[in-house]
This record gives structure tokens, C-alpha cells and sequence, in this order.
């Protein structure tokens, strides 16, 4: 409800403004004071009641354990704290080191989906001391879809704090897990249909499979790369590299077990040709004087076959689930 204020005063002395934290009268014309209950008054566009929000956020380095996509926090709010899901984005890995505007959320770039909160100990220790690399290269800021289980009402820009209250407060552990400022609000109810499809968060998908036999210098038959039912129409054009080197594009399918043809526009290699070729007669004896030469090929042939391998991302809230490539 918007009116019209038209006089204020603080401890019987007119003021012509009041702010967070004033204890404040107002005269409000043309006003049933039996339609007020305590919530909250404020400037008109000042509030916004909202659903879902996209924030910028930084794990409290005190929690412990990772913070996991999908996961349920109580997160504090405005006036108040309420659950709700988390899923967790970067920067597309390019612009990890990228200098970001504050405060401001940019729904032109594309952003990478994370399952959990990247931080120094996003990975096991025993990971680290295993792979005994360097550390893993952080981007400069992070952010989280929040969605919450009731709507709240809160200012743009505000603080937002996630934490697990319902962990046991005689534990000596940090309840709170991150904190982080509300970027962008959504008010729509059915904001999943209307707002989030503008969000660029990908997924990389990556499919792998082995090249069964040539039919010529220009393609082969690949297989164990879909399912039996799956329409490989709709992955028609989509390009493919083999372990050998060469690049691809998918052709179609080819019979009815999944498999399917692969177009080779540069053409295969002398050496691939031969590894393939020599694959395919495995059980029959090479010519004299290559024996041994032929029988070492099969049999790193048959422990490392010819393997396809299939890269694409996939936005989570494209509705049509296009497969898209650079």
C-alpha cells in the first residue's frame, strides 16, 4: 500500500526525514490504522519482496567442510532468515583472474556451474598430497543462486548470511558458512519460467567412445558413445576429436545399435589408418618379416583403442537443452 505522508515527527520535534533505526510518528492521510500490522514502512521501490535472488559470496573461512550445490542453508535477510538452496557459479575459467565491478551482476556473460563453493580446501587434503600439484587457480569472486523456501522482503544490495543453525550449538564448530551482498532479486512467483532462463550457468559435458572400423580415408564407425535409444539426429554436426589427432563431425547413425558414422574432413591419418586396420584383423597373422612389429601394434591396440571423444556445454536453465560448441 503506497500513501501519503504528511507530517513526521521524533520525540514531538518535526523532522522532514526519518531512517533505519529512528523512532519515528507519522501522519498518514486517507488511512485505516486497523489495516496495519507490524511489518515494514519505507520509501516506495525501496523493498523488494522476492523468491530466488542471485548473490556474490565468500565462504566464512572459520566453517568447516566444503559448501555443497543443492544443499539448504538458513539464510538471513533483511529483517529476516528463512531456508534455502543453493547453487554455486564462477566465471567461465578465462575470466577467472578478470577484475569484477561490485555490486553490479552482468547476465551477458556465460558462467561455469560448480557442485560446490571453490575454495583451498574444496579438494581432500589426501587429493592434494597424492597429486602433490601446485594450488588450484581460485577465481576472484564467486556467486550463488539462492532459492528460498518463502518469499522475503529486504532492500537491493543488502548483506545476505548463510548458515547451518541446526548444527548442534554444543559442538565446538562455526555455524555460520558464507556471507555475501543480494545482487539481483526476483519478485516473479514463477521466476523459473520468466527469469532464469536469462542466467548463462553451464555445464561441460563430456562423452567418450572408440572408433570400431574405417569404412574409408574420410570416416569411420564409432560406437559406445550414446545408448541404444538415444536419437543421434539430435547430435548430428556436433565435431569430435580422436586420440589420434584428428577432428571430426558426426554424421548420423549407423545401424540400430548406437552406433554411428563419423566424417573426417581432413581425412585419417596414414598411421591411424594402419592402427585401425590392424585392429580390426587382430585374430589374423600379419604378412612375414612384420610380425613382430604388427603384433606389438595389436596389442597396444587392444589396450588403448581409438577413443571419440564428444565436448559440449549445456546451460541448466535453457528450456530446449541445446548442446552448444566453440
Amino acid at each position: 500500500v503506497t500513501k501519503k505522508v504528511k507530517s513526521m515527527q521524533m520525540f514531538h520535534t518535526p523532522v522532514t526525514y526519518a531512517m533505519q533505526g529512528d523512532r519515528v510518528g507519522i501522519c498518514v492521510t486517507q488511512f485505516d490504522p486497523k489495516l496495519l500490522e507490524r511489518g515494514l514502512i519505507c520509501t516506495p521501490e525501496s523493498l523488494q519482496t522476492i523468491h530466488a535472488a542471485i548473490i556474490s559470496l565468500k565462504k566464512i573461512q572459520y566453517f568447516r567442510g566444503a559448501l555443497q550445490t543443492k544443499a539448504k542453508f538458513h539464510i538471513t535477510v533483511g529483517h529476516e532468515t528463512v531456508m534455502g538452496r543453493v547453487m554455486f557459479f564462477s566465471p567461465a575459467p578465462a575470466d577467472f583472474n578478470e577484475e569484477i565491478k561490485e555490486d553490479v551482476f552482468d547476465f551477458e556473460k556465460d558462467y561455469l556451474y560448480q557442485e560446490q563453493y571453490l575454495s583451498k580446501d574444496s579438494n581432500s587434503s589426501e587429493e592434494n598430497k597424492e597429486n602433490d600439484q601446485a594450488e588450484v587457480e581460485l577465481p576472484r569472486q564467486q556467486w550463488a543462486l539462492l532459492e528460498f523456501e518463502k518469499p522475503v522482503t529486504c532492500p537491493k544490495l543488502c548483506l545476505v548470511i548463510g548458515s547451518k543453525l541446526d548444527t548442534d550449538i554444543h559442538a565446538n564448530t562455526c555455524r555460520l558458512a558464507f556471507h555475501g551482498v543480494l545482487l539481483q532479486g526476483m519478485e516473479d512467483k514463477n521466476y523459473a519460467e520468466t527469469f532464469l532462463p536469462k542466467l548463462k550457468v553451464y555445464k561441460l559435458k563430456h562423452k567418450e567412445g572408440q572408433v570400431e572400423r574405417v569404412m574409408d580415408d574420410h570416416s569411420v564407425i564409432g560406437r559406445s558413445l550414446f545408448k541404444k535409444e538415444t536419437n543421434i539426429q539430435i547430435f548430428v554436426g556436433l565435431k569430435v576429436k580422436l586420440s589420434t589427432g584428428e577432428d571430426g563431425i558426426i554424421d548420423g547413425g549407423f545401424g540400430q545399435s548406437g552406433k554411428f558414422k563419423i566424417r573426417i574432413p581432413d581425412g585419417l591419418k596414414p598411421d591411424t589408418k594402419m592402427l585401425l586396420t590392424v585392429a580390426s584383423k587382430k585374430k589374423s597373422k600379419a604378412g612375414k618379416g612384420e610380425t613382430t612389429k604388427e603384433d606389438e601394434s595389436s596389442k597396444n591396440d587392444s589396450a588403448q583403442p581409438v577413443t571419440i571423444s564428444l565436448l559440449f556445454k549445456r546451460y541448466v536453465f535453457d528450456t530446449q537443452k541445446k548442446m552448444i560448441q566453440s
